[in-house]
């Protein structure tokens, strides 16, 4: 079974440029890092970070400050 989509949640703090300053902002809040750790915990697996442990890999850069360009975003899809 695969599950996938724009999820619209950062899992880990590799998963956006500035975690600690966003531990409290919709997409990266303890309640919505849990619900995925839920699917996790289920046996559904991230299949991107099962052959990539890294940081810096993002689906998702604001519009604002050419944030694509400075690779500045968020990891918030998944396969």
């Amino acid at each position: 079974m695969l599950f996938c989509g724009d999820l619209n949640v950062a899992h880990t703090e590799i998963d956006l440029t500035h975690p600690k300053a966003n531990v409290k902002n919709h997409g990266f809040t303890p309640e919505e890092r849990a619900g995925f750790s839920a699917f996790v915990d289920a046996g559904f697996h991230d299949s991107f970070r099962e052959f990539e442990k890294g940081g810096g890999h993002y689906t998702w850069w604001s519009v604002m400050s050419n944030a694509r360009a400075r690779n500045i975003g968020w990891r918030l899809d998944y396969f």
